[in-house]
């Protein structure tokens, strides 16, 4: 979850000698599936598509990532670059210590990702409900690891093997700077 503060100012107290925040309003954001959802019901398209999204798209996504109950209208207008700057930080945050070795070449999926996908990918593997709520890279990142999990691991030819040893034995000897 994000918190941030729109529309605050800072302020300096000279009696203290200290910065500080004035006024302000928090939000409470959640990238997660349920909002990835509530804007699809909304736009009837991918969020996660590759096309352009409008100004209008992109805060209509901040307010369906909005926790914080009865926000005000004028406070999404309110909204300063910095703002939205932390929000796109947020969003494209890891969010996990997981990470994957490609394989040069692997085939990419050509399936157009959209909120019914990823209920579908949560029930095929079993991944409880609650999880809808977590941050969406890291539910990416769940079903990702299920889905290599559940898969038969691919066997590496011999060059392939060959090619790997060569990089470790180049690697150890520079790491022990030896010639071999």
């Amino acid at each position: 979850m994000l918190t941030i503060m729109v529309g605050a100012t800072d302020v300096y107290d000279e009696s203290s000698g200290e910065f500080g925040v004035q006024g302000g309003f928090e939000l409470q954001l959640e990238h997660s599936l349920v909002s990835l959802s509530k804007w699809e019901s909304e736009f009837e398209k991918s969020f996660l598509g590759n096309d352009e999204k409008t100004s209008e798209e992109i805060f209509a996504y901040i307010k369906a990532m909005t926790l914080t109950p009865e926000v005000p209208k004028e406070i999404f207008e309110k909204l300063s670059e910095g703002n939205v700057e932390e929000i796109n930080s947020y969003i494209e945050a890891k969010m996990t210590a997981t990470w994957f070795s490609d394989q040069p070449g692997s085939p990419r999926s050509r399936d157009v990702i959209t909120a019914e996908l990823i209920y579908y990918w949560m029930i095929v593997f079993n991944i409880p409900f609650e999880c809808q709520h977590w941050h969406l890279n890291r539910l990416f990142t769940l079903i990702r690891v299920c889905n290599i999990k559940q898969d038969k691991p691919k066997k590496m030819s011999r060059s392939e093997i060959a090619a790997r040893n060569r990089a470790l034995n180049e690697q150890r000897k520079a790491q022990l700077n030896t010639k071999g």
